[in-house]
């Protein structure tokens, strides 16, 4: 099976950690569930163009210093179909605004009100995996 037949989606996102806090955002689709910014691929667009426009798109800013964080599978909470989730660490260059298809951001530090809000891959790895590493700063 080639790239082109693979069943589910390709997504690519950000993890914007800011002062031991992670930038989530909700749609406006579904404003109660939260996931990291970012999105699916263009044909022929690598995954760091994915994610210049997508935060360009959905924040009204630019990612920099960028670098890959890790690779995670799981379900897409919205289209329900398996998900293939490759997570960029990324610095803002100018403060997040909530654009296009979003409802609204927030701020977790990985131990808040906001973890059972969180789409199951975000809450289940990727949360976990800042945790470990220490750059969130909830710690129970």
């Amino acid at each position: 099976m080639d790239g082109d037949e693979r069943e589910g989606i390709d997504v690519v996102a950000a993890a914007v950690i800011e002062n031991g806090r992670l930038l989530i955002v909700s749609k406006k689709s579904a404003p109660d569930l939260f996931y990291l910014p970012g999105g699916k691929p263009e044909p022929g667009e690598s995954e760091e163009e994915t994610l210049a426009r997508e935060l360009k798109e959905e924040l009204g800013a630019a990612p920099i210093e960028v670098a890959p964080l890790a690779r995670f599978e799981g379900v897409a909470a919205l289209e329900g179909v398996p998900m293939r989730l490759a997570v960029f660490t990324a610095a803002l260059d100018q403060a997040p605004l909530a654009a296009a298809e979003l409802a609204r951001l927030a701020w977790t530090d990985g131990a808040d009100a906001y973890v059972p809000l969180l789409a199951s891959a975000i809450r289940e790895q990727v949360v976990p995996l800042l945790m470990e590493t220490g750059v969130l700063a909830g710690r129970r």
